[in-house]
């Protein structure tokens, strides 16, 4: 009798006009759809993608907290990633129906309830003794589709969880972590597919980005970064990658780098996702004669099969481990009276690109730091740098170092570590400006020689990094994609490692080591608030609507590449604490 009241219950409910509430409940139940994720730069009661927004541009339409109302944010609640695992925390949390799902280090994934911090259940890779992450045991986030949300582990494997209950789904094999391979970006959904990239660059692996079903794991279709290397389409050999040796000599296409460790983002006015892909394994350019495609490079794939449509390579025959996986962000650049569909990319290398998305062309690259030492330029036609030749790590059976077979060291700007590294800058079309985290530091660099060895480090050179002033390192700056000029600056003593977000309130937000999310009128540059959250911050901050108020959230946790390669740098921030938590933030009410 019960059973058949509740029946009669809810029938008489949804004649009574309630069945859009009992379908928008249901629909919650459910999961975010691929319409949801594609939707979501456009829709802030949630965050739902890496990046808030497929295209990556990382802007929020909220705007009841700004430059004016802002003063009065305080936290809400905090929540710790607990144990000992107190490692860097470079993750961007999502939020769907009034739950947070935030990775931390170690591959974890928690989900908590947005409104307490109660954590309503955690996972933990069970990762084997032989992991070898190159730049410290991050994970930069998940992906939500239907009743499972995603993350890849430092084990290079793949998981799908229940979003509900933390339960396995599918957890599949991705690489062989004992080659050097490892995952560390957060994954993206594109059409019913999860698509991902791959890390270990330093190890001599071969960067790939691949497709899977998001119900079910199975293999769609994969597409290696390096020239020579064969891509597959439903479980079928498909095409290869270039042209076997057109631009790698011998076999060194088979160890040649390109990792995909950053992760992609999508357009879908082109249909494409962009992946940008890592240095050229050894970091010792005289081995490697040529141009080594597709390191160093923005691709831009059809999501369908994994076919490249084209490439932009920002540092031909990387000799300094500038990479090119830096993020692709789509937005339309309003110039000369013109409307260009556009992307948008501030390399490891020292400059900011400008490329028109639907081809690949270059449309302008200017210089985001102070120092640019190995190019002088681009030139516009043949979208190519106009080197420096003598500020290239010279071949080290020249001579000249000091001990045998040792190059003789140069100084090169930026170091390695990057003009902006792997922290995703930020859009606002309410300006028309990115705010991209840059760093001024450069680096003795000297070649070496190596050999291949699977699982070993496959670098072929030693480095010491340097700051290039004595009162600052980071340095957040505002620029005009029109122009490429600065537009603003804030200057921080220790070096930017963390992500941006722009609002409509005008704001921007980063956080920096020393503990302190901080917000800037995003005009101006003026800083309007911050907060000190007791360790470093390296991580994403978002933003969100719940319950008619707007919500601001960080995860703070010191760590990275910067304390593990930092040198002279390193030396600046070792006294930063480690942590792990989550903040939460928002406006009193009245």
């Amino acid at each position: 009798m019960k059973r058949m009241f509740t029946s009669i219950a809810v029938a008489g409910a949804v004649a009574g006009g309630l069945a859009v509430s009992f379908s928008a409940d249901a629909a919650r139940a459910a999961g975010p759809t691929d319409q949801d994720i594609q939707k979501d730069a456009e829709t802030p009661g949630d965050v739902l993608t890496y990046g808030m927004g497929l295209q990556g541009q990382r802007h929020s339409t909220l705007k009841t907290i700004n430059t004016e109302t802002i003063k009065k944010m305080v936290p809400v609640w905090a929540f710790s990633f607990g144990g000992e695992k107190q490692r860097g925390q470079e993750s961007q949390p999502l939020v769907h129906d009034g739950v947070i799902y935030v990775t931390g280090s170690y591959s974890r994934l928690f989900a908590l309830d947005a409104r307490t911090g109660e954590k309503k259940w955690q996972y933990d890779a069970r990762l084997p003794e032989g992991i070898m992450p190159c730049c410290d045991v991050v994970n930069r986030g998940a992906a939500i589709l239907g009743d499972k949300v995603y993350f890849g582990t430092l084990d290079a494997r793949l998981v799908a969880l229940n979003k509900d209950t933390g339960k396995v789904v599918w957890n599949k094999k991705v690489a062989d972590y004992q080659a050097g391979y490892s995952m560390t970006a957060a994954p993206i959904i594109v059409n019913g597919k999860i698509i991902t990239g791959n890390s270990g660059g330093e190890f001599g692996v071969v960067g790939a980005v691949e497709a899977r079903d998001a119900e079910t794991g199975e293999l769609v279709w994969t597409r290696p970064t390096v020239e020579g290397n064969m891509g597959t389409l439903n479980g079928k050999e498909s095409t290869m990658t270039g042209t076997k040796n057109a631009s790698w000599t011998g076999d060194l296409w088979q160890t040649g780098g390109g990792a995909t460790w950053l992760g992609g983002t999508y357009d879908a006015e082109t249909n494409s996702i962009f992946f940008g892909t890592g240095n050229p394994a050894p970091w010792n350019s005289h081995l490697r004669p040529g141009d080594n495609l597709y390191t160093s490079s923005t691709l831009a794939i059809n999501p369908d099969n994994g076919e490249i449509k084209w490439h932009f390579q920002t540092t031909p025959h990387d000799g300094w481990d500038f990479d090119g996986v830096n993020e692709f962000i789509s937005f339309d650049l309003k110039k000369d009276g013109k409307v260009i569909k556009a992307g948008a990319k501030a390399d490891r290398n020292g400059y900011f690109f400008v490329i028109d998305r639907t081809n690949g062309k270059l449309q302008s690259a200017t210089p985001f730091v102070t120092q640019t030492s190995w190019a002088t330029g681009f030139d516009l036609k043949t979208g190519r740098p106009i080197y420096n030749d003598a500020n290239r790590p010279p071949n080290p059976m020249d001579g000249g170092g000091a001990a045998a077979g040792q190059g003789k060291p140069i100084f090169a700007a930026p170091s390695f570590l990057g003009g902006k590294n792997w922290m995703p800058m930020a859009y606002s079309p309410d300006t028309d400006l990115f705010y991209v985290p840059a760093n001024e530091w450069g680096m003795d660099i000297w070649n070496e020689a190596i050999t291949y060895k699977k699982g070993a480090a496959y670098l072929g050179a030693g480095f010491t990094i340097k700051p290039l002033f004595d009162d600052y390192i980071g340095a957040l700056r505002a620029i005009d994609p029109k122009t490429g000029k600065i537009v603003w600056e804030y200057k921080n003593p220790a070096p930017l490692w963390g992500g941006v977000l722009t609002t409509a309130g005008n704001l921007v937000f980063t956080g920096t080591p020393e503990g302190y999310l901080k917000a800037f009128d995003a005009k101006t540059g003026a800083e309007v608030w911050k907060f000190n959250t007791g360790s470093g911050i390296v991580g994403s901050p978002i933003t969100w609507e719940m319950d008619g108020e707007q919500y601001v959230s960080i995860v703070s946790g010191w760590g990275g590449a910067v304390p593990l390669w930092g040198g002279e740098v390193a030396k600046k921030v070792k006294d930063i604490n480690q942590g792990g938590m989550l903040w939460v933030f928002k406006l009193p009410k009245a």
